[in-house]
């Protein structure tokens, strides 16, 4: 069956102009009434800007005024950055009491995320799956949502993160072009002693605890000192699941001398839940008719767990060379473990004797264990009588991956699946035996400069020499795949149409091996991504509020398609052949605004639509919805509600499905995900003496959802209304 999805024009266009009006015309009203007291403008959470001085210091906002290495590496601002940038702040995460990494990419501009289980969910962004994440910058070989507790990443030892739309191979490397996610650890910057302890409770038993404390070691403050704690354990409007996660880190900042600066630090989180699901519920009853479950349904037994712990220990070393030079080295060794104990069911019941379905059973101890280094230096120059900026580096990164699986029994009967509450008895765990053995290697070398040819004129120039390698046992195939010396172009063009206005365009790519031969026997060349994006970026009351309008095209060629009738010369069993086909392609736009637009008022605005089509022009990655909304906002108040701040926002997304065949009747069917709207609530009130009560309302009015439908044919139901009371203390 050939799906065409088109958008329509008139719709696109009056969305767009809905849009831009919302985002352009406010911050132009606010522009004139946006100013407290002496000339200066208040952020929601109480911090200040200076609206006269030169140096902008943005504190409890929804935008930054921090410098960004996520994207080019040469440290410049949201601005300054011809790419699509997004910053969820720790303000905003406070605001909305955002807990994991799918928290985050589920209330961030463009991108978006889809459960597979209890444990795993998949991100997305412009069509294509998220492989690309940085940790302070230094790029990670993660699995895109499929490693144990990496989608449940905590961010209570993150500052915020920056979210980078499109190709993002710079700095990156390998990967798919949609985006890249650059977390940022909180760092020992204060030389007085400061901190926070927070204890919450919510729905569904749940309760958590948490301290982040940060103190000079030395008097005059030259060695700094932070450690994060936090405890949570929580039940699920999923019958059976249990979470149990706690997350510790700390970090020694030191100013070893004026021009030098040294941090180390280390951070441990352990997941371990009970009654974990994998996989979902049934689509189709035995007739072929669909189900209708309640949503506290579960299809996991109580024994099952898909445990994990992540254990990293970081060292950079950042050297300053006279007034505009600097140079860093880093390095990062870390340790992810999972302990899979894990019950698979599938199948179609009977609509009244809950029979016909039958389980699979999956023990596992994984461990990924990754190393990286590298070295950045950057700086400015002088060229024609104008300074310009310039920077150079170099990674390297190992990754051992292995996974020894268990021997089992087999199972029994799943029996009466209507009747289903996970008391099904645990298989008998035999001999372990080595499924995967894996090796991966990335390393690069990358310079970017951006030349000042005019005061207004900026252009960005760069590129990145990568190389990917793989090789290794998996599932009984011997791997040796990858690619060498690969150059990823960088080229952005920024132009001042006046003061705080720019405008932009750009071009990026990224690269990615595929593991997949010809009939001759020849690897097929990587997947190559591209993109191109025009742009215009916006900010007003010097930094406290951005806004950014975008139009974008992907396109992704060399994908591996099926070269029917032919195998690989010398495969046993033979192989199939493929061939690197015309890719895929995504258009579209998105436009967003970050920060106050009055005293005390911040909003944290976006829409994101674009079509994402292969060469046929039928739509791919069906599974991911095209529309995106995304708004919220709060606002303090003064006077005599001094202390109270209110808020709420909503998250709509458009319409996703899968096209698959109905395994009764034989017939094509969709299985869709309509599209929904949740609505957000929350509100604080500062009791003083730094304590504060804050409560969060998370899909408002108990919407019925799908968190998935169509990943194996199976479905999984979103979260319903859910609230949490939380006390906080800041000193």
């Amino acid at each position: 069956m050939r799906i065409r999805s088109k958008v329509n024009l008139g719709s696109s266009l009056y969305g767009l102009a809905a849009a831009a009006a919302v985002v352009f015309a406010v911050p132009a009203w606010a522009q004139a009434e946006g100013r407290g007291e002496n000339g200066r403008a208040t952020q929601a959470g109480g911090g200040e800007f200076d609206a006269e001085g030169d140096e902008i210091v943005v504190v409890g906002s929804y935008t930054t005024g921090e410098e960004l290495d996520s994207a080019t590496g040469l440290g410049l601002s949201i601005q300054e950055t011809p790419q699509s940038v997004t910053v969820m702040t720790a303000q905003r995460m406070e605001d909305q009491a955002i807990r994991t990494l799918s928290d985050v990419v589920n209330n961030a501009a463009g991108v978006s995320a889809k459960a597979r289980d209890s444990s795993r969910n998949g991100f997305s962004a412009r069509g294509f799956g998220i492989r690309n994440y940085q940790i302070d910058g230094v790029p990670l070989q993660w699995g895109g949502g499929d490693e144990a507790g990496e989608s449940l990443l905590d961010m209570a030892i993150y500052e915020r993160v920056e979210i980078v739309r499109g190709a993002t191979g710079l700095l990156t490397g390998a990967g798919e072009p949609s985006a890249s996610i650059n977390l940022v650890r909180k760092h020992a910057d204060s030389r007085e002693l400061t901190g926070s302890v927070s204890a919450s409770i919510g729905r569904w038993d749940a309760y958590s605890v948490s301290g982040d404390l940060s103190a000079p070691v030395t008097a005059d403050g030259t060695i700094r000192a932070r450690g994060v704690v936090r405890y949570a354990e929580n039940d699920s409007h999923v019958e059976r699941l249990h979470d149990q996660t706690l997350v510790l880190y700390g970090v020694i900042d030191a100013d070893i001398t004026p021009d030098t600066r040294l941090s180390i630090g280390a951070s441990y989180q352990d997941n371990d839940p009970s009654g974990t699901t994998w996989g979902g519920l049934p689509v189709w009853h035995a007739d072929g008719s669909r189900t209708d479950w309640a949503r506290s349904k579960t299809n996991g037994a109580e024994w099952a767990s898909w445990a994990s712990t992540n254990e990293t220990y970081f060292a950079n070393l950042t050297q300053n060379i006279g007034e505009t030079w600097s140079v860093e080295i880093y390095g990062t060794n870390s340790v992810n473990k999972g302990n899979l104990r894990l019950l698979y069911l599938s199948g179609q019941p009977d609509a009244v004797t809950g029979l016909g379905m039958s389980s699979s059973a999956y023990g596992a101890d994984t461990e990924r264990s990754q190393i990286d280094v590298g070295f950045r230096a950057n700086g400015t120059y002088n060229l024609f009588d104008r300074s310009h900026d310039l920077v150079v580096g170099a990674s390297y990164a190992r990754q051992d991956y292995e996974s020894l699986t268990y021997a089992r029994d087999p199972l029994p009967p799943v029996g009466d699946f209507n009747a289903w509450d996970g008391t099904y008895p645990a298989p008998v765990w035999g001999a372990r035996s080595q499924a995967v053995d894996l090796r991966t290697k990335q390393w690069g070398y990358y310079a970017a400069t951006r030349f000042s040819l005019s005061d207004p004129l900026k252009l960005i120039a760069g590129g990145r020499l990568s190389s990917w390698t793989r090789e290794g046992l998996n599932y009984g195939s011997m791997l040796d795949f990858g690619d060498k010396n690969r150059f990823l172009p960088y080229v952005g063009v920024l132009y001042d149409l006046a003061p705080n206005h720019t405008v932009y365009a750009s071009y990026t790519r990224i690269f990615e091996p595929q593991n997949s031969r010809d009939r001759n026997g020849d690897y097929l060349a990587p997947v190559a991504g591209e993109n191109y994006e025009i742009g215009l970026k916006s900010s007003f009351f010097r930094g406290a509020l951005n806004t950014a309008l975008s139009v974008f095209r992907i396109e992704q060629d060399n994908l591996a398609q099926p070269d029917v009738g032919h195998t690989v010369p010398g495969t046993t069993p033979p192989a199939q052949a493929y061939y690197a086909a015309r890719g895929a392609t995504s258009t579209g736009f998105e436009i967003e605004a970050n920060g106050e637009i009055l005293p005390g008022w911040s909003v944290a605005a976006n829409y994101t639509q674009f079509e994402a089509e292969d060469a046929d022009d039928n739509r791919i990655n069906t599974l991911y919805p095209q529309k995106l909304l995304r708004v919220f906002t709060t606002y303090r108040f003064r006077g005599a509600m001094d202390g109270l701040t209110i808020g709420g926002g909503v998250n709509w997304e458009d319409t996703s499905y899968s096209d698959t065949i109905n395994p009764i009747t034989g017939e094509d069917e969709r299985l869709e995900v309509e599209s929904y709207a949740l609505v957000n609530l929350m509100a604080r009130y500062e009791l003083g003496n730094g304590l504060s009560a804050q409560l969060n309302a998370e899909n408002l009015f108990d919407k019925t959802y799908y968190s998935q439908i169509g990943f194996y044919n199976q479905l999984a139901y979103g979260e319903p209304r859910n609230v949490t009371l939380t006390l906080r203390y800041q000193f």
